[in-house]
């Protein structure tokens, strides 16, 4: 249903935003990419946690989406490297504000538990 509904124009904003950020790798992604391109084993290093597979899988759907460019070059063994776009820098930044509360929330939760 994410696929369909990220592309989709009859949708609010917001789910429009969430629809091309759902998942449980995406906004890992974006933040890691924020600090430049990537190839793919760079990302597996430090998301040890996730499948070759399913990084491919998501990382050709944020490319679907326009968030990451992929360039593959033509040299011996091939190399590929995934940056952001500028709709992806711009989804970055966005995704900051919300960011910036989770910490806050963060910070909230942890000094009301610190309290019992």
């Amino acid at each position: 249903m994410g696929r369909i509904r990220a592309q989709r124009t009859d949708v609010c904003g917001v789910t429009a935003a969430v629809a091309v950020i759902e998942g449980k790798w995406k906004t890992l992604l974006l933040w890691l990419l924020e600090s430049g391109p990537h190839r793919p084993g760079e990302l597996r290093r430090k998301i040890p946690e996730i499948s070759e597979k399913v990084l491919t899988q998501t990382l050709r759907e944020m490319e679907t989406d326009g968030l990451v460019h992929r360039e593959v070059y033509d040299v011996v063994p091939p190399k590929t490297v995934y940056s952001l776009t500028d709709d992806g820098r711009e989804l970055s930044e966005a995704l900051a504000a919300l960011s910036h509360w989770g910490h806050r929330r963060i910070d909230r939760l942890t000094a009301e538990q610190a309290a019992f």
